[in-house]
């Protein structure tokens, strides 16, 4: 009965004749959303809100749905909300949606060079499952993460990196959940790498070259799990502003084409 009355509220919103406040709903996307998609909606750890259209959420009533429920596997969580709530919160996301986007200064070209190249990018990240498999997929990174969240991954990786178990989610995917961890084994043997999975008796973990090695625990000499570690390194100083400006402009173009 509850999920039908949640149902019906969503209904409800998409067919509601009272006026959106916009400035409610500002208020609202800025103490429940911009943790996860920016304080301007263009994308963190949550996808980018800010473009004309959302591929989840071609109308409002889909919107009204994920906002709601959420979306299983992801990091978005169900938020609960009147209806009133959730119109005024779906006409401001509607809104970012007409705000000029932040313009890109790089060239997208010479930045494909660079993650080709000395950026080394592809060992560790998958376009079109081509690449890496300890970093996340990149193919349609340009739609889910704007310019800002980009560019601070390349320049301070552990920035979105759980540091203690506290803010750590079970559900949601890399980056949120990107663990590091160190075991050695009884015979002395040492691995680094992202962990896969984990329960009370083993734990398996990825390195860079994408193979998986699983462990009892009982029988490792160390486990050592480095909260807010990354394996990816800063390109602060390995490029210049205007290559990183390149590299960013790359990487928002990825939007899932080939």
């Amino acid at each position: 009965m509850r999920t039908l009355a949640i149902l019906l509220g969503v209904s409800l919103v998409c067919t509601a004749q009272t006026q959106p406040d916009l400035e409610a709903g500002r208020k609202l996307f800025q103490a429940h959303c911009t943790v996860c998609h920016g304080p301007q909606g263009d994308g963190g750890k949550g996808t980018n809100l800010a473009q004309p259209r959302l591929p989840r959420a071609t109308d409002d009533q889909a919107l009204a749905s994920i906002i709601t429920f959420g979306i299983p596997g992801t990091e978005m969580p169900r938020t609960r909300m009147t209806p009133q709530q959730l119109g005024d919160v779906i006409a401001y996301v509607r809104s970012l949606g007409a705000v000029p986007a932040e313009p890109l200064h790089g060239n997208a070209q010479h930045g494909e060079q660079i993650y080709r190249g000395i950026g080394n990018c592809a060992q560790c990240h998958a376009l079109h499952g081509h690449g890496g498999t300890l970093g996340p997929e990149l193919t349609d990174i340009g739609a889910r993460r704007g310019p800002r969240y980009l560019r601070e991954s390349l320049t301070d990786p552990e920035a979105a990196i759980p540091d203690s178990f506290t803010s750590y989610q079970k559900i949601t995917l890399l980056p949120d959940n990107f663990l590091q961890v160190r075991v050695v084994t009884a015979d002395g043997g040492r691995y680094t790498g992202a962990r896969v999975n984990e329960d009370a008796f083993s734990i398996q973990i990825r390195n860079a070259a994408g193979h998986v090695d699983s462990f009892f625990k009982e029988e490792l000499l160390e486990l050592h799990k480095d909260w807010g570690k990354s394996p990816m390194p800063s390109y602060r100083e390995a490029l210049s502003p205007a290559e990183l400006e390149d590299v960013v402009a790359y990487l928002a173009s990825l939007r899932g084409g080939r």
